[in-house]
């Protein structure tokens, strides 16, 4: 039986219009799906919203494909496949919301840490483009928490930058458009609903005209409300055998198969003479290499970490719990929140888990939707 969630009704001047929402680095659609609503999560049905989703883009042809595929959940066909910086802002119609989920690579503690010296790190500034053509009445930011430990050339911190320069910007006509915008909130994707101990950090930035930007308890109040055991792995893996993409699994590499069956917690159950020599010295030295925590396998009653983009169990929690395997396809994709429903076809099976990595985790999303539908009805 589905399970409705206790929510305020939407007003009546809701109801009769969708607000419009640009969707830049849209990836697989999660964020976008968050917006949109009318999707299932583990029982719970997450009522539809009054957004449109008018524009999106991404320049990953797999992230394409999957938004493609499930166009009939996020209400919208024409995904733009293009380098973002090919892209005249000009040429769209008006929207009322930006969102930008900028690539998080270089901010991510799992990459390199080049930051703004890494090509796509200075791709936020693309997201400056929009905002002078249309003027948006909401800005949503959305990346890593290596976000808040990056640095501009001269030292300035990034997400203090990003903040200055969205308080007040310079319009094509000349003008400056004013904006409040929040401090950057670091939120846990479980606090809001996902089946998984993520964090992101959230830019939202409020045309003055409009109203104030929020704050993260704002995003906590307009979040589902979950217990802590219906998030645990032993719910995710709660689901019927026959769903699309269940029997779809990343073979492991032959290091992490004879591993495997030694790991109950992480890497350090594993007996010394079976680790590669790599570990062993790790291993001999773990105060030189901060105790690093490889091959985590969550339990049935807990929360899963991270699942990232490369799927790699030496370094996010992707082992099954009872079997000596990669989580399946499905069961990524329920970790991450998306509904059953939302498949994942037509790419590579490293591609799959890639796409569900570097999604938005719908739930969160729909949260941050939320939030930015109570901000413009109270205009």
């Amino acid at each position: 039986m589905t399970k409705s969630i206790k929510l305020k009704a939407l007003s009546k001047k809701t109801l009769n219009k969708d607000y419009k929402v640009a969707s830049l680095f849209s990836g697989c659609g999660g964020l976008d799906l968050g917006f949109v609503g009318g999707f299932k999560h583990f029982g719970y049905k997450v009522p539809s919203q009054p957004f449109k989703i008018v524009f999106a883009n991404d320049i990953d042809k797999d992230a394409i494909a999957i938004y493609k595929e499930n166009s009939h959940l996020l209400k919208h066909t024409d995904i733009v496949h293009a380098d973002i910086q090919t892209i005249n802002p000009d040429n769209l119609e008006d929207f009322d919301i930006l969102t930008a989920g900028f690539p998080c690579q270089p901010f991510s503690n799992a990459g390199l840490r080049k930051g703004v010296n890494d090509h796509r790190g200075t791709l936020f500034e693309e997201v400056f483009r929009f905002i002078k053509s249309k003027k948006p009445k909401i800005v949503v930011l959305e990346n890593v928490r290596g976000i808040l430990s990056s640095k501009m050339p001269d030292g300035t911190n990034v997400a203090d930058e990003i903040i200055r320069r969205l308080q007040s910007v310079e319009s094509n006509n000349g003008d400056h458009i004013k904006y409040d915008v929040s401090q950057p909130m670091l939120i846990k994707a479980s606090d809001t609903g996902v089946p998984q101990n993520r964090y992101r950090v959230i830019i939202i930035a409020v045309l003055s005209e409009v109203g104030l930007a929020p704050k993260i308890q704002d995003i906590h109040l307009n979040a589902i409300e979950f217990k802590d055991q219906d998030l645990t792995v032993a719910t995710v893996l709660k689901y019927k055998a026959d769903l699309e993409n269940a029997k779809d699994i990343w073979k492991l590499s032959p290091q992490a198969e004879k591993l495997a069956p030694y790991i109950t917690r992480s890497w350090k159950d594993i007996p010394y003479e079976i680790l590669p020599e790599r570990m062993k010295k790790i291993r001999d030295d773990m105060k030189k290499y901060r105790s690093p925590n490889f091959y985590r396998r969550f339990s049935l009653d807990e929360i899963n970490g991270t699942i990232t983009a490369s799927a790699q169990p030496e370094n996010c929690g992707i082992l099954h719990p009872l079997e000596h395997r990669r989580y399946s396809v499905r069961e990524i994709a329920r970790i991450q929140s998306f509904p059953d429903n939302f498949t994942f076809h037509n790419v590579s099976i490293q591609n799959k888990y890639k796409v569900i990595g570097n999604a938005v985790p719908p739930v969160l999303g729909y949260a941050i939707a939320r939030t930015c539908l109570k901000i413009i009805e109270n205009q």
